[in-house]
Order: C-alpha cells, then sequence, then structure tokens
C-alpha cells in the first residue's frame, strides 16, 4: 500500500494537534468550572455560601491549595484564601469576610475576590442568617502561547476565534446566599454570579489586522450544603457528615464525604463526588491551628491519564471576646 507523505503526521505536528485539543478542553472547561470544588468543601464554608460569614465566635483566617488531574499537562491548579469573623454592633451580630481565589485552567488565568457581610436572626433554636457579598472578577488569555498545527493538508495555521495575543478583562460579580445553623446541623443556599457577568477582551489591531473582540461568561452557581455533628454515645467520637450540590442550570454536580473526628483533634473520613472521584481525607485541629489533606481518585475515563488530585487546607483562627469592655471592674494596689 502506498500512502502520501503529506498524509503522515509527524511527532511535532501531533505535538501541535494536542496543543489544540487541551486548547479546545480549555475553553469549555472555562464554561463548565468556574468554582473550586473542594473536597474538603466542609472546611471553607464562606466561599459557597456567603451567609456562612460570622457563624463562630472567631476570626477565622484559612487557606488552600488544589492540584487537580496530576500527570496531565496544563491540568487545573488552584488556590484560595479566605477569612471571616463575627461583628458585634449594639445587640445585633452580623459577619463580615473576605475571599481571594486563583486559578489555572490551561491558557487561562482567573481571579476572584470578594468582600461579603451577613445579617443573623435567631429562630426555631438556632440562626438564620442572609449574606451576600460583591466581587471583582479577572480573566486573563494567553493567547502568545497558542500553537496552531500548520503545513499540512489538514490544518490551517489561522483561527480568527482563537486569540493569538495574550488578551484580559474583568467585571463585577455579585452573590448571595440563606444558611440555618443549629446546635446539631447547618443547612444552606446560595447563588453565586448572580448577573452572570461577561468578561470582555480585545486584542490590538494595526495596520495589517483588526481588532478583535473576545469574551467569556461566568455562569450562575446554585450550591446546597448540608451537615452535621453526630456524637457516639459513650465515645470521645463524633461523626460529620456532609453534602455540597452544585449547578449552572444546564449540569448538575454533587459530592459527600463523613468523617469522624476523635476527641476534636483528629479526624479522617471517605467522600465522593458523583461521576468523578472518590476521596480520603484527614485534618488535625489543634488549639487554634487546623490543617487537612485530602487524595481523590477519578473513577472516570481521566484515571487513564491521572494519578489523580490533591488538596491541602490550613488555617489560624482567633477567640473573640463580645462581654463587653471593662465588664469587671479591678481597683489598683495603689489607691487602696
Amino acid at each position: 500500500m502506498y500512502i502520501k507523505s503529506s498524509q503522515i503526521l509527524s511527532w511535532s505536528t501531533l505535538r501541535r494537534v494536542s496543543s489544540v485539543i487541551i486548547l479546545l478542553l480549555t475553553f469549555l472547561s472555562a464554561r463548565a468550572q468556574n468554582d473550586i470544588l473542594l473536597t474538603q468543601s466542609w472546611a471553607i464554608p464562606s466561599y459557597y455560601n456567603p451567609a456562612a460569614t460570622g457563624d463562630t465566635d472567631y476570626l477565622r483566617i484559612r487557606g488552600g491549595a488544589r492540584l487537580q488531574w496530576i500527570g496531565i499537562e496544563h491540568a487545573p491548579k488552584s488556590f484560595l484564601a479566605t477569612a471571616d469573623m463575627p461583628v458585634q454592633i449594639g445587640k445585633k451580630r452580623i459577619g463580615v469576610g473576605a475571599d481571594m481565589m486563583n486559578e489555572s485552567l490551561g491558557l487561562f488565568s482567573n481571579t476572584l475576590i470578594n468582600l461579603q457581610a451577613s445579617y443573623k436572626f435567631k429562630i426555631l433554636k438556632g440562626t438564620l442568617s442572609v449574606g451576600v457579598q460583591g466581587g471583582y472578577y479577572s480573566s486573563k488569555f494567553n493567547g502568545s502561547k497558542v500553537v496552531l498545527p500548520d503545513g499540512d493538508d489538514y490544518h490551517q495555521g489561522v483561527d480568527e476565534a482563537i486569540p493569538t495575543q495574550d488578551v484580559s478583562g474583568n467585571t463585577f460579580d455579585l452573590s448571595a446566599g440563606v444558611r440555618f445553623t443549629h446546635k446539631w446541623f447547618s443547612i444552606g443556599i446560595s447563588a453565586l454570579h448572580l448577573l452572570a457577568p461577561t468578561v470582555k477582551m480585545n486584542t490590538e489591531g494595526n495596520e495589517n489586522s483588526e481588532t478583535s473582540h473576545y469574551e467569556t461568561t461566568l455562569p450562575r452557581m446554585l450550591y446546597f450544603t448540608a451537615d452535621s455533628n453526630i456524637p457516639l454515645k459513650n465515645t470521645l467520637f463524633e461523626l460529620q457528615p456532609y453534602i455540597l450540590a452544585a449547578s449552572d442550570f444546564n449540569t448538575f454536580n454533587i459530592q459527600a464525604s463523613c468523617r469522624a473526628r476523635y476527641n476534636k483533634f483528629l479526624s479522617f473520613g471517605l467522600g465522593y463526588r458523583y461521576k468523578d472521584a472518590v476521596s480520603v481525607m484527614v485534618a488535625a485541629e489543634f488549639k487554634n491551628f487546623f490543617v487537612g489533606y485530602s487524595y481523590d481518585y477519578p473513577t472516570s475515563a481521566i484515571s487513564k491519564a491521572s494519578s489523580g488530585s490533591h488538596e491541602i487546607i490550613a488555617g489560624y483562627q482567633l477567640k473573640l471576646d463580645f462581654s463587653g469592655v471593662n465588664k469587671n471592674k479591678h481597683r489598683s494596689i495603689r489607691i487602696m
């Protein structure tokens, strides 16, 4: 059998074809995955619901990193930091907070910074919290790193739909949520990116080319969370089940986990993300410090290319005193 030389793909051409496939997958991922879906999402509740700010008596600071699909080039890498605390105004208590997220998805780099506030009501032997957040979202596409196949009969080296210059843009983001907290459980619903903001990005034209316009949308996301704390009688153990469901009104994702915590110090557990991964997790709390680690093993076909995903979260919390200033008066021994 005779094969024309133009039909034989060289190794360099295969590499360029792979770059295009990764690029296309990046575009799809950028639309489908706009928030970090943490395996240990129970550890940073205010990231998914602004109503969770100030739900403890602590100034709570936590940060984490997620390295997804180890072994795959240009796989997502995410970094996150949050801080929240309660504030007493008269007899009313509100929560305030802030969070910052940065992720890289192939040739995309996205950053989101939020300021958060929540107002709390006592009801049904628990606390109902209503929260809002406003944010600044920016997106950058590294078009200068795009490699398009050329030089054969099957590929075109120019595609007007793909920028070959670095482009970026930013926009305003708005989110809201409600959360009910009881002694034994909590439940919350939040809607992030309510305005479905669009980031517009342009390339500068010159005498040989025109200005091109590109845009990417941050789709609305709906989250439902529920957790509980179940003490085991006559033991130092507690069971802590947790559920997170997420939807962008086109796709649906749900993950569940159950942890066992010993003596309010060490916890370990298992988790499952629907049609995606199984996970193991371990965490430790010592005085005011927290550190947690999880490993995800993919259950989808991506397991053929990846050994899994790693995630670590660490934090510190400081107890706040709302008992009042100078509540207990003391006399100086000098004037007794």
